[in-house]
């Protein structure tokens, strides 16, 4: 279990809390706005009333106690870099900040920062792979070359076995593992045959995946 820090209760900061509590981790959160901090207590160790900003009022919560601080202050980016700044002057083991735009993320990353998360550019990225391809179903990416999808079945390959399909010979990419019914298979073999009510957990390079894939 980790204690963790969210700073900045809008919709992503409290989706954020959401899934963090749904995880099963302790969570403090801080807004401003009373209304915002209330709707946060359900699924919170612990909410506050306060400004960022103020060094007093951010010190007084022991900021080197938690094991993450999650800035998402989306719509006031001087307070997003204070509030950044001081997080990792009061201790900060890891500053994860909200980011819009690129430039934003350069400067909180040469000021405080450890991670940027820009939600607006990963939704946009996922949204158009997900609906440009008739295969693909989720991705998460590793790195600017690697990542893994999750893949509907192509129909030329149901009927025959993994060993046949060839997949890791013919174009580079591993398959991790068969989902089916929501049950994730990862003791696959190489004589597993694909089923239309499969998809696949396979990884391997962009380029690869939207060769074999057609993406």
């Amino acid at each position: 279990m980790k204690s963790v820090l969210v700073i900045g209760l809008g919709n992503f900061g409290m989706l954020t809390v959401k899934k963090i509590h749904e995880l099963g981790h302790q969570v403090m959160a801080i807004d401003k706005n009373e209304e915002r901090v209330n709707s946060a207590l359900p699924y919170v160790t612990n909410a506050l009333i306060g400004d960022s900003t103020n060094e007093k009022f951010l010190g007084s919560l022991g900021i080197n106690n938690f094991d993450v601080c999650i800035e998402t202050i989306g719509n006031d980016f001087q307070s997003s870099l204070e509030t950044t700044c001081l997080l990792k002057e009061l201790g900060g083991k890891v500053v994860v900040s909200r980011a819009n735009r690129e430039v934003q993320a350069k400067f909180l990353l040469r000021n405080g920062a450890d991670e940027v998360v820009n939600p607006e550019k990963q939704i946009a990225k996922w949204t158009a792979i997900r609906y440009t391809s008739d295969y693909i179903l989720d991705y998460i990416k590793l790195d600017d070359d690697y990542a893994i999808f999750e893949v509907k079945i192509p129909l030329e390959w149901i009927g025959k076995s993994i060993r046949q399909v060839d997949i890791r010979q013919k174009y580079k990419i591993n398959v991790m593992a068969i989902k089916k019914n929501g049950h994730m298979n990862l003791a696959i073999s190489a004589d597993d045959i694909f089923t239309s009510d499969e998809t696949l957990l396979v990884i391997g390079e962009h380029k690869a995946i939207q060769k074999c894939f057609h993406i």
